[in-house]
């Protein structure tokens, strides 16, 4: 058998000239289907067309289903003689699109951009390509992108070592709120001996990297009341409280302006980094000036820390406020209410609902009467300070793993052979529902993302940069040919 890396590069050429502008076109197809979750009829018709594009290679895909879900997708290729068995795990669901927002067409219209952004014609030819060409659409990058990438390797000859399984989830944008049941349910036909993500950005010097964790996450919607309808600002100003100058200081409160939150026993549970890891951040190539001039920042929310020291922490982001109106929309009034949505990046050690509830308790000790539903009329005449608080989401915990695992060994070194040095990264900054597969599978979980880190993920116009495709070709190529 050929070394993975001569075999890898041989494929390439093929892959460069014959496949790239067949893999964008079927890829096109894939992301017209709207797949945002809680749209189940939307859902299926992905997992159908998904079915098709692996039916072709003679991979059968079955659903996996629980009530309420979309289903996951389960297939597997068998390799006589393999004495291990991987999960490749991706997702085909999307975050919620608001579609005026979106530039050069709608969120499920994919096109081509050149490097300047403008709209490109479909090319009809693969030497028209230009690899720094962004295709535009819904879950471009997050997260159908491996989905294709591993029918692209698997085209270009790939021969697996192991036995493989593909996992393909269908709600993690919303927080995977069935993979325990699924996984529960369907556990015996998952077993396995590791499992790998393929999600999230690689690193921003666009190198190649594998991480060993992710941050956990929990949130809840906080909305403060004040008069019961708006009010005219000069006729009852100064002396009705109003609710969105209420929100900006208990907003306050809970977060200094170096950064650290002074929710009290916030960092209790913080499991930190070890010195193999803390050496694995000091390794990872400085980025940060270079992103503050892509970004227009002044300065990082922390001076003099870099960007992965500080995701090994965990982190309280005010993701979204509104009270009354702005802009051509003002109006001279006191709002009657304000909300603000919380969201919280949660590291090893942390408790999902442990940490919200000390967020309450801190909002307690600032005066407020809470409740979890609307209050009463009488609610609000008793107490000064109200406050509704609604949970919204039950929350991930964050799960690192040793980064001297075998199994990482042999992924690290598999992708270096085709992708030169990688960056090993003890913990990502999103969230990943790894947590439920380590529980119910007890596997380790590592993850190898292709993403461009600049593929506005989550927001409008997210993308994927062409040579990133590529190059996820070749890496989740390594990975599956890798000899676990």
């Amino acid at each position: 058998m050929k070394p993975i890396a001569t075999f890898l590069l041989a494929a390439l050429p093929l892959l460069a000239q014959q496949d790239r502008l067949a893999m964008l076109d079927e890829y096109a197809e894939l992301l017209r289907i709207p797949n945002i979750a809680r749209n189940l009829g939307d859902m299926r018709r992905n997992a159908e067309f998904i079915e098709r594009m692996y039916a072709k290679r003679g991979i059968t895909l079955t659903r996996l289903e629980v009530p309420g879900a979309p289903p996951a997708l389960f297939g597997e290729i068998r390799v006589p003689g393999a004495q291990r068995t991987i999960i490749l795990y991706a997702h085909y669901d999307g975050q919620p699109v608001v579609p005026n927002q979106w530039t050069n067409g709608g969120p499920f219209e994919p096109v081509l951009l050149n490097r300047a952004g403008q709209k490109l014609p479909w090319p009809t030819s693969a030497a028209q390509l230009d690899p720094e060409w962004r295709l535009q659409a819904r879950s471009a990058s997050d997260d159908k992108a491996p989905v294709i990438a591993f029918l692209a390797a698997l085209d270009s000859g790939i021969k697996p070592r192991a036995n493989l399984k593909l996992f393909f989830d269908g709600e993690e944008e919303a927080g995977s709120p069935h993979a325990r049941a699924i996984l529960e349910k369907y556990k015996d036909r998952l077993r396995a001996d590791a499992m790998i993500f393929c999600d999230g950005p690689v690193h921003q010097s666009r190198r190649q990297l594998v991480s060993f964790g992710v941050r956990g996450t929990a949130g809840f919607e906080l909305t403060i009341y004040g008069p019961a309808r708006e009010l005219h600002s000069g006729h009852y100003g100064n002396w009705s409280p109003n609710p969105a100058l209420m929100m900006a200081h208990l907003i306050a409160s809970m977060k200094d302006e170096d950064g650290r939150v002074r929710v009290a026993g916030f960092y209790d549970d913080v499991i930190p980094l070890n010195e193999a890891e803390l050496g694995a951040v000091r390794e990872i190539p400085e980025v940060e000036e270079e992103l503050k001039r892509e970004l227009l920042l002044g300065a990082a929310e922390v001076p003099g820390k870099r960007l992965n020291e500080l995701i090994a922490i965990p982190a309280l982001n005010i993701q979204g406020i509104t009270s009354s109106s702005t802009g051509n929309e003002a109006r001279n009034v006191i709002p009657s209410r304000a909300v603000a949505n919380i969201g919280i990046r949660l590291v090893k050690g942390m408790d999902p609902q442990r940490t919200i509830d000390q967020c309450l308790e801190h909002i307690r000790k600032r005066g407020y009467f809470i409740v979890e539903r609307e209050p009463t009329a009488a609610e609000r005449l008793t107490h000064p300070r109200v406050a509704r608080v609604s949970r919204t989401r039950d929350g991930m915990r964050a799960v690192r793993v040793p980064m001297d695992l075998p199994l990482a060994a042999t992924v690290v070194r598999a992708i270096e052979k085709v992708r030169g040095p990688v960056i090993r990264q003890p913990t990502g900054g999103g969230t990943l529902p790894i947590a439920s597969f380590e529980d119910v599978l007890g596997i380790p979980v590592i993850i190898v993302p292709i993403a461009n880190h600049d593929n506005k993920q989550h927001s409008h116009d997210e993308n994927i940069r062409l040579q990133n495709l590529w190059d996820g070709v070749l890496t989740l190529g390594a990975v599956m040919s890798a000899e676990y």
